[in-house]
């Protein structure tokens, strides 16, 4: 039987889009997209995730890209602006879980170390988690087994007693190498249905 969920952050919880900044900033769609799919990058915000810097981050892509140099700032500058609140539906869900106290409740997330203050004072519900491993502190972010394995070790997890729930593909298939159970976010209305035949499941 599984008895502990752990959740993924942005994207399954937390609505967190560039989008919603870059707009306010590019007034060309496509140079926005541009912007996004070839200056700050996913690959390049990833290594954030992963515990570099945000200053020497930053310094390093104005050097590349002179020209976008205000913009590059205000990924970061502006980043609570990309915010776009709870995913109310999966909100419910681990509030549910957290009343019914049959279950482990944790999260994993990939999240710079300098920005994650700003969710943990903006989002109350974090608190509803026993706890909570953030890639840029511990350098090391997913999919990378070491940091599936470290939240295993840390809160004396067993891997196929527990279910991970990732809006990433690429990161429940990294989980699922560890033996972790994984369910493949896209909505809360899935999750729900897909969470609960889990957890009814006999082992």
């Amino acid at each position: 039987m599984i008895d502990t969920v752990i959740f993924d952050l942005g994207g399954v919880l937390i609505d967190w889009e560039p989008r919603r900044l870059f707009r306010k900033i590019f007034k060309d769609e496509k140079e926005m997209e541009f912007f996004l799919s070839n200056i700050c990058t996913p690959a390049w915000n990833e290594q954030q995730d992963a515990g570099r810097p945000i200053a020497e981050a930053t310094h390093q892509l104005i050097v590349k890209h002179p020209e976008y140099a205000q913009q590059i700032k205000a990924f970061y500058e502006r980043w609570p602006e990309m915010l776009g609140g709870a995913i109310e539906g999966t909100v419910e869900i681990l509030k549910e879980l957290k009343a019914a106290k049959t279950h482990r409740l944790y999260a994993l997330t990939n999240w710079s170390a300098e920005t994650w203050p700003v969710a943990l004072e903006q989002f109350e519900f974090l608190q509803l988690f026993e706890g909570i491993l953030v890639s840029g502190v511990e350098k090391i972010k997913k999919p990378d087994p070491k940091i599936y394995n470290m939240i295993l070790d840390r809160y004396d997890i067993v891997a196929d007693k527990s279910v991970f729930i990732d809006d990433s593909l690429r990161n429940i298939k990294g989980g699922e190498a560890c033996g972790i159970h994984g369910i493949h976010f896209q909505n809360p209305e899935q999750l729900n249905g897909e969470l609960y035949e889990m957890l009814t499941k006999e082992s």
